[in-house]
């Protein structure tokens, strides 16, 4: 039995963690994020939830301390945005480099300078490559649904690699809207009990854990991380496909909006992906055969599953809500190609937009479409879509 509630973003991330109940949450208030551990912590204040949470100094002390409990044994979430995910930099690899299965919601704020407080992806995709599981989500009703299952993909024994939940800052995070929410026990059901294999306060077993790593086993635990994300794969489509079943709503690695027979396509993260459905709809009702790719799992990146739903496209546009700084577009564009190379003829072309909270709006995403079919949009380097020349 689903109940229905009004919900915000991070309202509804702070639900599924009331819910989920972990042994430990420890955190620092960034904007637009604070809302979340706000609720979080009144659910404890109120005796509602038996977490303890840790509230420290700065960011990094927050990462520190869940990597600490969660090699303690501890089931551990937590929640950052933006400078405070930069601020836990230097521990986020090193809780995925020691196969820690925290879960932490990532609400989507711009990297300073200039001090922004508003949304694009910078933040989350400067961690692309430390080791973290991504999903993003369109809307409140997926931040709830990712959440729980970010628990589940974990804490598998395949997987063994921290969960980064994200949703856009202030445009998911402060919206209120319809979400469907499971039982209290049928959350606890299905993410189950976590059993650490080597807990450190197991002192009846003791281990050596962070030791010293140089030329004689460093390579191999690396492939064995590398080897896990692979796996990861896999049992991201297994739980996404058991929580349907629970709940009506399954997923996978990404949403497709009316692509079967699209000759153009946008491909795109997040909440831009609601706007660019609109669109598509009404380019459809005038005989345009358009749609749209919602990318769910940025890491472990499906790049075969991807080819062969859009591989077949005229031409494709890729949606960045970050800059890359490489003198060639953002970082979702470059995946893109490379999971088309050699299983595709379609033109891949990389717009820039939305950074530090642009807004996206339905005449943009006209012009895109307008772009790909009439073959204006430069293949070589992005457009920066929306900005003042």
């Amino acid at each position: 039995m689903q109940r229905i509630a009004a919900l915000t973003g991070n309202e509804a991330a702070a639900e599924a963690m009331r819910q989920i109940e972990p042994d430990v949450v420890a955190a620092y208030p960034i904007t637009p994020q604070t809302e979340l551990m706000q609720k979080f912590a009144q659910f404890v204040a109120d005796g509602i939830v038996k977490t303890e949470v840790v509230l420290v100094e700065s960011e990094h002390s927050a990462m520190s301390a869940c990597v600490g409990a969660c090699a303690a044994g501890a089931r551990v979430m937590t929640a950052t945005s933006s400078q405070g995910l930069a601020l836990m930099w230097e521990i986020v690899y090193i809780a995925a480099s020691t196969r820690l299965p925290i879960v932490m919601t990532v609400v989507n704020r711009a990297l300073s300078a200039p001090i922004n407080i508003h949304c694009d992806h910078s933040d989350s995709m400067g961690c692309r490559d430390s080791g973290w599981i991504q999903l993003y989500s369109e809307n409140p009703q997926e931040v709830y649904d990712n959440v729980v299952q970010a628990v589940r993909i974990a804490e598998h024994p395949d997987v063994l690699l921290p969960v980064m939940p994200t949703l856009d800052g202030f445009i998911i995070s402060h919206t209120l809207e319809r979400v469907e929410t499971l039982a209290d026990d049928a959350v606890k059901k299905f993410i189950g009990e976590w059993r650490p294999a080597y807990p450190l306060l197991d002192v009846d077993h003791p281990i050596t854990f962070g030791a010293l790593d140089l030329q004689d086993y460093y390579f191999e635990h690396k492939k064995q991380q590398a080897e896990a994300m692979t796996r990861a794969k896999e049992v991201i489509l297994a739980i996404g496909k058991e929580y349907g079943k629970l709940t009506g709503r399954g997923y996978g690695f990404f949403d497709e909006y009316r692509t079967d027979d699209a000759e153009y396509i946008i491909l795109c993260l997040g909440s831009a992906a609601g706007t660019v459905k609109s669109v598509v709809d009404e380019l459809r009702n005038r005989g345009r055969k358009v749609g749209v790719l919602k990318l769910r799992v940025f890491r472990p990146f499906p790049d075969g599953e991807l080819a062969r739903a859009i591989g077949h496209a005229r031409a494709i546009a890729v949606l960045d809500r970050a800059e890359g700084f490489n003198a060639v577009g953002g970082p979702l564009a470059p995946e893109v190609k490379s999971a088309l190379y050699k299983k595709s003829d379609a033109d891949v072309c990389n717009y820039v937009y939305g950074l530090g909270g642009r807004d996206l709006s339905p005449v943009m995403i006209r012009s895109v479409f307008d772009d790909l079919a009439e073959g204006r949009a430069d293949a070589r380097q992005a457009i920066h879509l929306g900005v003042r020349e």
